[in-house]
This record gives structure tokens, C-alpha cells and sequence, in this order.
């Protein structure tokens, strides 16, 4: 209350010392959007899950094969590999690329690795090269607990340039560490878990929902199922959240079992709904 009438006074205050009333109203409308953008900024990350890594069993190192597409059209193929470093970190390598006639139109290759603390499911740092036609994106992370600093190199040979940005924000996310932390949660039907993810080049809120179980297959087998509904908001520099220009939401399955490995992702994008399918996995330790 004194927050919401403190501009009214202040319009009074303006009005008496000469504005006239179209300007000292137009003032007074800026610090009310002002306040209203800051306490929506606050509301959003009041909402943010707190709770700590889940009991839940870690994840078996494993290989695992995926295809990616749209209209049931293969473009593209990807190799995972996820293991636990000696040192106490959760390593994933990972490659892809684009595939037949896709390929001719748009190459790309993708190396992708990164690093997660095991015990606190908090990203170390993550690593990732992107080889088109013509130019060579690396985008290169490193995490703290208080946010994450970019270093971005572009280009070819020696017209390649790199620029740096730093990002502030407590506890993020990257993409692997992401996933890691929420597959430990207790994943209760109509749950919901708000995390902040960094994937390469912006900071994005993640708001998953479980919506139930169901069983599915893909190319790797029939599994009972946990299907999950997954929302992305990008974080502006003043911490509003702003809509997605291409990812609308997407819809994922995970294992319903002691492993939770993904089967599956239908994604709403601008240029319609592509697709994520597990095609064989292979384990490097049986379950215990």
C-alpha cells in the first residue's frame, strides 16, 4: 500500500510545482509500470523449486543413439555418452548432425560435452562446437554459484572473433545438469518444478509439469512412461520474462523405472512440431 500510493503523492507534488496534468499523468503510469514490471520480476522467482537434489538413483553410464525430425522425417542423428568421472563429476559427450537431403541443404555437426558436480547436480562447465557450411560456432560456459560467464567464438580462421558475457543469477542450470536434477525429484503426478537454464546463449525459466504415465514406444522398445510438459520463458536483462521466439512447448517421455533415460521429445516450434526418439541405448553396469 505505501508502495502504490507513494506515486500518487509524487503526482500531486509534480502537478503543484507546474506540469500540467497530461504529463504529471504520464508519470505517474511510468512508475506504476516500473513498480508492476519489478514486482513481477520478484513473483517469478519466488516461484522457483528450492528443494534439494532427490534421493533418487543416479544414472547408469550408458550409450545411447537418438534421431531427430519432424513429420516422422529422420534430418538428423545423435550419439550420447554418460559416464562418472574419478573425480566426482557427471560427464556427457555428446555428437550430431544432419543427414541425407537435409544435409545438403543445411549441414551442421555438433560436439557437445559437459560437466556436473555428482553430489549436488550443479553444472562445472559445458562445451559446445557447432560446424556449418560456412562458419564454426564454439560456445564455451563456466559455471559458479552465482552465474555463468560465456565465451563465444565465431567465424572462420582468422576472421573468427570471440565475445564474453557474464550472467548473474544464483543456482542456474545447463542443460545436462538441468535434467539430471529434475530426474531425482520424486516426479509425483500434476508436480511441478520451475528451474533457470542457460543452454548457450540466454538465460531461459523452465516450468515442467508431470502430467501422468502412460506407456510408449520408440525405436528402442516399448516402456512404461512418465510423460512431462515442459514451458520456456526467456529471462531479459532486467529479468522479465519474455515469450519464446521459436519454441512454443514441448511434451517429453521419460523412462518410468529406475533409469528415467529420455524417449522421447515432440516440441512446438515456428516451423511446426519436430521430434527427439530414442533409437538404442546401451548400459555400461547392470542395475543393482
Amino acid at each position: 500500500m505505501q508502495a502504490a500510493n507513494a506515486p500518487i503523492g509524487f503526482s500531486g507534488q509534480i502537478a503543484r510545482t507546474g506540469f500540467r496534468g497530461k504529463q504529471s499523468a504520464t508519470i505517474v503510469l511510468l512508475l506504476l509500470l516500473s513498480f508492476g514490471s519489478r514486482s513481477a520480476a520478484a513473483n517469478w522467482q519466488s516461484t522457483l523449486t528450492k528443494a534439494p537434489p532427490g534421493d533418487f538413483p543416479e544414472l547408469r553410464p550408458l550409450r545411447a543413439t537418438y534421431r531427430f525430425g519432424w513429420s516422422g522425417l529422420t534430418a538428423a542423428t545423435g550419439e550420447v555418452h554418460f559416464t562418472k568421472t574419478s573425480e566426482g563429476k557427471f560427464q556427457l559427450d555428446g555428437t550430431g548432425r544432419t543427414i541425407g537431403f537435409v544435409r545438403a541443404l543445411w549441414k551442421l555437426d555438433v560436439n557437445y560435452r559437459a560437466l556436473a558436480h555428482a553430489e549436488k547436480l550443479r553444472p562445472v562447465e559445458t562445451l559446445q562446437t557447432e560446424d556449418y557450411r560456412s562458419k564454426k560456432i564454439v560456445t564455451h560456459l563456466t559455471f559458479t554459484n552465482n552465474g555463468v560467464s560465456r565465451a563465444r567464438t565465431e567465424g572462420q580462421g582468422g576472421s573468427a572473433g570471440t565475445k564474453t558475457r557474464e550472467f548473474s543469477f544464483p543456482n542456474l542450470f545447463d542443460l545436462h545438469s538441468a535434467m539430471l536434477y529434475l530426474r531425482s525429484q520424486p516426479l509425483s503426478d500434476r508436480s511441478t518444478y520451475r528451474v533457470v537454464v542457460y543452454p548457450a546463449t540466454s538465460a531461459y525459466l523452465a516450468t515442467v509439469t508431470v502430467l501422468g504415465r502412460e506407456k510408449i514406444s520408440v525405436r528402442a522398445g516399448t516402456y512404461n512412461a512418465i510423460k512431462i510438459d515442459l514451458q520456456l520463458n526467456r529471462i531479459g536483462k532486467k529479468f522479465d520474462l519474455q515469450p519464446h521466439r521459436k519454441f512454443r512447448r514441448a511434451t517429453i517421455w521419460v523412462s518410468d523405472d529406475t533409469d528415467r533415460i529420455l524417449l522421447r521429445i515432440e516440441a512446438q516450434v515456428f516451423v511446426g512440431t519436430v521430434f527427439a526418439e530414442l533409437q538404442s541405448v546401451r548400459f555400461d553396469s547392470a542395475k543393482s
